[in-house]
């Protein structure tokens, strides 16, 4: 028979084993990205600004239909009204007329504007160039949410990479001092190039422990941002090369950009507002249907209660001609409107180009960058090598080690960062294309 205290120890191994798998499932980029996408609140957000738009829409859709309502009220007067009309041949008919002091009213009324000079088609029109500009604006905070998550996912792994090179360079350092100890103690080394060393060592203990400091409050950013714990980041490969694409190619795309189409259904929307202005200075034209009935106390005949059923159908037309300037001026306004949509548009497209300009050209110098700290670092490796076999030899002095060893670090991480630096200018790039997130 199998042991209950055996049987649950092996169930929580199991489960421990499943966790850690868990935790050491790497999130790639492409995951990370995907899920801030489904989950980011951002997005969440603007995809309800699209539903409010299209509610929008269908609510100017329907208003042209009308409203139906249903009406009741009750009126006490100071003396007897009929419960209905009167006309002639009810007058001449010499039966008794129902009256009444109270009469109690109950009906519907349906009222539907038949001519609006055009306001309502406009108010659709507007409504439509809304949704659509709302469907533009979700994609383009899908963008940027992506860009957010690759440099901040990039900065992650920078700093990863960066706390490796530092614990390299603490133990590093750990090993010559031990290594100075015992040459001090063979009487080959003076005593204060152990204190030298352990001076740097401190000091180098601090920066990593500013390092990880950084990468936690970084990490914490990009839980925030795609909703979870990204745990642990999937590396990637960066081979820097020079740009492929010129400015004049790029600058072709900018009319084909949701920035540029954004601006373009602004304009189009406070075109169709200046003509929505000018419906006012038309006639409007409506129509009205009523039935219902008139319940009373007929007293002054002993008729008791009596009701009259009522219908009614009306035709209304209302043009209005004078109103001082009032609709010229909100022509003037939404005129000026359509102006401030223009200039706004062409500042986009002045600031596209600028920022296509930038980002070409920022990716052509995080590469030469990235190819000087490269060589750097091997002449620095090479000079600290050097330096090492001087300081054994006896002819340099520890402090020329140990600077040669703090440039050769310094030129490690500087590597690193312009690394990392050219992947963010090529994800930059894609954001300003709006490719970001087909990638």
């Amino acid at each position: 028979m199998l042991n209950p205290h055996h049987s649950s120890a092996a169930i929580r191994h199991l489960l421990f084993v499943t966790l850690l798998g868990g935790s050491l499932q790497a999130m790639s980029l492409s995951e990370a990205v995907s899920y801030a996408l489904k989950h980011s609140t951002v997005v969440q957000q603007s995809r309800y600004d699209v539903e409010q738009a299209r509610l929008s829409r269908k609510q100017a859709k329907v208003q042209q239909f009308g409203e139906l309502n249903l009406l009741a009220d009750y009126n006490r007067y100071d003396s007897p009204r009929t419960l209905a009309p009167l006309t002639p041949s009810v007058m001449q008919s010499g039966t008794p007329i129902a009256e009444a002091r109270g009469i109690f009213s109950l009906g519907m009324l349906y009222s539907v504007p038949l001519f609006t000079g055009f306001a309502q088609m406009r108010q659709l029109q507007i409504a439509t160039l809304a949704q659509e500009m709302s469907k533009a604006k979700v994609h383009l905070s899908k963008e940027e949410l992506a860009y957010n998550v690759r440099s901040l996912y990039l900065t992650i792994l920078a700093q990863g990479e960066l706390i490796r090179a530092q614990q390299a360079y603490i133990r590093g350092l750990n090993s010559l001092e031990r290594q100075v100890s015992q040459w001090i103690e063979a009487g080959k080394k003076a005593p204060v190039d152990r204190l030298k060393v352990q001076a740097d060592l401190q000091n180098a203990q601090a920066v990593l422990a500013s390092l990880e400091s950084g990468r936690e409050i970084t990490r914490a950013t990009l839980k925030a941002l795609i909703g979870t714990d990204p745990g642990r980041l999937q590396a990637l490969k960066i081979h820097p090369r020079p740009p492929r694409s010129d400015l004049s190619s790029l600058k072709k795309q900018i009319p084909r950009l949701r920035k540029m189409r954004l601006e373009d259904l602004a304009v189009k929307k406070s075109d169709v507002a200046i003509k929505k202005s000018q419906s006012a200075k038309l006639p409007q034209i409506s129509l009205t249907a009523y039935a219902g009935e008139n319940f009373g106390e007929d007293t002054a005949h002993d008729l008791g209660l009596e009701h009259e059923k009522i219908w009614q159908v009306g035709l209304h037309a209302n043009w209005n001609l004078v109103d001082f300037g009032k609709r010229s001026l909100e022509t003037q306004k939404a005129r000026i409107a359509k102006m401030k949509a223009q200039l706004k548009r062409e500042q986009t497209r002045r600031d596209l180009e600028k920022l296509l300009h930038q980002g070409i050209a920022r990716i052509r110098e995080s590469y030469a960058k990235y190819k000087a700290e490269l060589s750097g670092l091997e002449l620095s490796r090479k000079s600290e090598a050097i330096e090492r076999a001087r300081y054994e030899s006896g002819v340099a002095t520890l402090n020329d080690l140990l600077l040669a060893k703090g440039r050769s670090q310094l030129a490690r991480a500087k590597t690193i960062e312009s690394r990392y630096n050219y992947q963010k200018s090529i994800y930059y790039l894609d954001y300003l294309l709006e490719r970001g997130v087909r990638k």
